[in-house]
């Protein structure tokens, strides 16, 4: 199936010369005066190699044809990461390259989506946010609450996030997995 190229989002898998590849970053570009294109940056699941591209709004790109499964993140071992299928308890494990850099999302007992092109798990891809624990984080300044200023927090995954400042150690917060950026506290 092609597809425009304005079409293109972030995790999607596309297949060129033979090989599949999985959008990192998207930017829609649109001059004044002239015809807009599409920036993205792809990584070929096979070599692991990072490209960047521009394609034109008229360009068409063969979206691969992949399987969607729902299953739940187990853990981590060495470099390699297993999940299970929720509905048949069959294990499946991916390797770093596989994954991608989004594994500072993953935490233990959550959902991710896992694609299959030809029986095989070739990509895995996060919700649009996750929720983290923060670990460590400096105290807040007192009666900041006027500023926009934030602080760098660690949360259990190793992410570090720029938080504002009532954030405190142990506070669950919501961070957008395609920008790493925190978007609100979670009531406890």
């Amino acid at each position: 199936m092609y597809i425009n190229a304005t079409q293109l989002r972030v995790g999607m898998i596309f297949e060129e010369d033979g090989d599949l590849y999985r959008v990192t970053y998207v930017q829609h570009v649109t001059p004044g005066n002239k015809r807009g294109f599409v920036q993205a940056k792809f990584r070929s699941l096979s070599s692991g190699t990072q490209y960047e591209r521009r394609f034109s709004s008229e360009d068409k790109i063969q979206k691969a044809s992949v399987e969607h499964r729902e299953m739940e993140y187990l853990y981590e071992d060495n470099d390699e990461f297993f999940f299970m299928d929720m509905n048949t308890n069959e294990q499946i494990s991916m390797v770093r390259n596989d994954v991608g850099d989004i594994d500072e999302y993953l935490v233990s007992n959550h959902k991710a989506v896992i694609a299959f092109h030809d029986g095989q798990a070739v990509s895995l891809e996060l919700p649009p946010s996750v929720v983290l624990k923060v670990e460590r984080t400096v105290p807040g300044l007192r009666h900041a609450t006027a500023t926009s200023s934030a602080k760098p927090a660690t949360v259990e995954t190793g992410l570090t996030v720029q938080v504002p400042q009532f954030i405190n150690e142990g506070d669950l917060i919501r961070v957008d997995t395609s920008t790493g950026e925190y978007l609100e506290r979670i009531k406890k």
